[in-house]
């Protein structure tokens, strides 16, 4: 096999598999019951669960993406924490108190209450396909990095073989512990792949001919007049992702959507012992955020330093972001793998099987299953966790396709496909919480517009309907907004009955 892998990258990977297997063994209960399984008992440490967070809402997207952001552009993706900290806030104001009062397992089981039966299960349902669609691409940018390191390419066979290990890793770890080792193993994973790029950025900051001054200077002033260091870009430019207005609007609403309606981090808010403390373990994964997201826009950062700027995407033929190529071009043996090991830990798609376990039993399976025992439950999680395994690895073969035809940026792609389930979620929520109109129908309408409404800025529904080529450029903070607003007013068309408010 033809591989930049040296035997101390073999080692650092198999330490890797051996502290992860360390921290499932450790933290898996015999005897669990259905809440330990899926909620950690209402045990877990608010500090651990914040950590969890930060493991869960971060990806391969940021250990790839980032920095090839900061290199091709500026420090604008900064914006994107500090919006964090807005969502943090309304869901804790909002949404946190319900949720711990209500007692529910997963946050769809408020619209039972507001609407019926029929409405969670298809908010359920929506979150299910958003999940499997965001978490399915994060696998398969994750691939893109374990298939260049192993193989020096990303031929499709290739593709599938990186895949299935990310796979493995993330079924390794989810399938007996439940939520407890999850969030251990989040731990685990975070010390690792901040480590990596503490490693990495002290490597080519050491690599430079600069003293530190001499690189500000030669950041805020680049050759084509840009700060690439900038913080804000007040353009009202529609494909600026994170633009301020964008960052204002639609990453409030993305961040907003995945701190209070994505189960995936919820679910960790919710292993909390009360409201107050889950509301906490929110508030401090957002101030975590910042120093690792400045961390790796100043690798972006000192990649263009580095590279004066010049253009380095490709490897043998294939494209790849920047950091891709200095890893696969620059780093020594030992650290590649330890890099290696960051976008692995980086990738984990445990925290998604878990959300998305406990949704399909709790909320779909559960209200049929009659009178079962809590092991019984507990094993159709562990069924439940494979099956949607699966169902990650064909949305990962399928994005291989979808992100090349679309020609987007990685970052943009990860973060884009979100909407699709957001936009139905945000809209529906908000008519609950908001009025008491809507109805079950209503709902289910709802989900489907606000789906059909991001669908449409596909550019592959652009070019097969015939739709103005403007709509591929405008940036997915717009595509949620736009969804949103649509999902909404479908919901409040119907009249409300005299429900009280969850």
């Amino acid at each position: 096999m033809n591989t930049t892998f040296t035997l101390p990258d073999w080692a650092v990977l198999g330490l890797y598999v051996v502290l992860l297997a360390a921290a499932g063994w450790l933290t898996t209960r015999r005897g669990m019951k259905s809440e330990d399984y899926f909620l950690a008992g209402h045990h877990a440490p608010t500090w651990l669960v914040a950590i969890s967070v930060l493991s869960t809402v971060q990806s391969a997207a940021t250990f790839l993406g980032v920095p090839d952001f900061a290199y091709r552009g500026n420090f604008t993706y900064i914006g994107g924490v500090f919006s964090t900290l807005v969502a943090a806030w309304l869901v804790g104001h909002w949404l946190m108190p319900k949720f711990y009062a209500a007692g529910v397992t997963t946050v769809y089981e408020l619209l039972e209450t507001r609407f019926d039966a029929t409405a969670r299960r298809a908010a359920a349902g929506m979150y299910l396909v958003g999940r499997i669609l965001a978490s399915g691409a994060r696998l398969y940018l994750a691939a893109i990095a374990v298939s260049m390191i192993l193989f020096l390419d990303v031929a499709p066979g290739h593709m599938l073989v990186a895949m299935l290990i990310l796979l493995v890793f993330g079924l390794a770890f989810t399938f007996m512990g439940g939520l407890n080792s999850v969030i251990w193993s989040d731990l685990v994973q975070v010390v690792l792949y901040v480590g990596a790029a503490l490693v990495v950025a002290w490597f080519l900051w050491t690599s430079l001919p600069l003293t530190l001054p001499q690189a500000i200077d030669a950041l805020r002033h680049a050759p084509d007049g840009t700060d690439k260091l900038a913080l804000i870009d007040p353009s009202p430019s529609l494909s600026a992702p994170f633009g301020l207005w964008a960052v204002l609007t639609g990453v409030v609403l993305l961040n907003f959507a995945n701190a209070g309606l994505d189960q995936d981090t919820t679910q960790r808010v919710l292993a909390c012992r009360d409201a107050r403390q889950g509301t906490r373990a929110l508030f401090v994964s957002a101030w975590a955020s910042l120093p690792v997201i400045l961390l790796f826009l100043t690798i972006g950062a000192l990649l263009w330093l580095h590279y004066q700027g010049a253009a380095a995407g490709t490897y043998n033929g294939e494209r790849v972001t920047v950091f891709m190529h200095y890893i696969l071009t620059e780093l020594p043996p030992g650290l590649r793998g330890l890099v290696t090991v960051g976008v692995i830990a980086a990738a984990a798609i445990n925290s998604g099987l878990i959300s998305m376990s406990a949704v399909l039993v709790n909320d779909l399976y559960r209200p049929f299953a009659g009178d079962k025992s809590e092991a019984h439950f507990v094993r159709m999680g562990r069924i439940a966790t494979v099956a949607l395994g699966l169902a990650l690895f064909a949305m990962a073969v399928l994005s291989y396709y979808w992100q090349r035809y679309a020609d987007t940026a990685l970052l943009d792609f990860v973060l884009g496909v979100m909407a699709f389930a957001y936009s139905g979620l945000l809209g529906v929520y908000g008519v609950a919480l908001f009025s008491r109109r809507g109805s079950s129908a209503s709902v289910l309408a709802a989900f489907a517009a606000g789906f059909l409404t991001v669908l449409a800025f596909q550019p592959y529904v652009i070019d097969a309907l015939g739709l103005p080529l403007a709509l591929k450029g405008v940036a997915f903070p717009w595509h949620l907004c736009l969804g949103t607003v649509v999902a909404a007013l479908v919901c409040l068309a119907a009249p409300g009955k005299a429900r009280p408010h969850p």
